[in-house]
């Protein structure tokens, strides 16, 4: 459910919230997991004791440094995002809630809610879809799956269509980026599957540096 076209969109034209050398968890916060992906991208995330059970935090990283802070529940629902492109927030109760649990219990789940920018409302209708595949990466077992998703502003006008596949892990409940395109120009596909899955202890955990295809990348900016 998380949408690589409008990420790095968004990445392009950034300048990151902190760009430095090391990362680390907040004090009161336990590190859990770290994804090297395609793209040029990286995500760490943690867990707080004050939050509710189940919320987790996902930090994306570029090679300019943090992008992006985001905290989601354990269905997956965008609570909070603190970005370089401005600061986001669920409106609640959502007409239709994300919900990793209708996912996984039906092979598909609908969704429409709405998130408060600075610049105003955002509506986001789609859904996500589980092929029936799985598939292994770096030792990691995830669900593949399918989206297709809008998104409007508070006038109703369509700001973006998009479609693409995805990856969804039972065992942590979060999405990881796949493949994605625009809904007008199909053939133009982005990249971000997963690589690397780090845990703690292993070499490269919590890391503050992507490592695959940032010259690329790079060039493409």
């Amino acid at each position: 459910m998380m949408k690589a076209l409008t990420l790095l969109t968004a990445l392009a034209a950034a300048t990151p919230v902190v760009a430095q050398q090391s990362f680390a968890a907040p004090e009161g916060c336990e590190a859990t997991l770290t994804v090297q992906h395609k793209g040029c991208v990286m995500i760490n995330v943690w867990q707080c004791e004050a939050d509710d059970p189940g919320d987790q935090w996902i930090a994306l990283l570029t090679q300019a440094g943090v992008f992006s802070v985001q905290k989601v529940d354990d269905e997956f629902q965008w609570l909070e995002n603190y970005k370089v492109t401005g600061n986001e927030e669920l409106v609640t109760p959502a007409d239709d809630p994300a919900s990793l649990t209708e996912l996984f219990e039906t092979q598909i789940d609908t969704w429409d809610f709405t998130i408060a920018t600075e610049e105003g409302e955002e509506r986001h209708v789609g859904f996500d879809m589980l092929t029936g595949e799985t598939v292994e990466i770096d030792g990691e077992p995830l669900l593949t799956t399918e989206f297709q998703g809008r998104t409007l502003d508070g006038d109703g006008n369509e700001i973006e269509a998009g479609s693409g596949r995805q990856f969804v892990s039972e065992k942590h409940r979060l999405f990881f980026f796949g493949i994605a395109w625009d809904d007008a120009t199909p053939d133009d596909i982005i990249d971000m599957s997963p690589v690397e899955f780090i845990y703690p202890g292993e070499s490269g955990f919590f890391s503050s540096s992507p490592k695959f295809e940032c010259n690329v990348i790079e060039s493409g900016f």
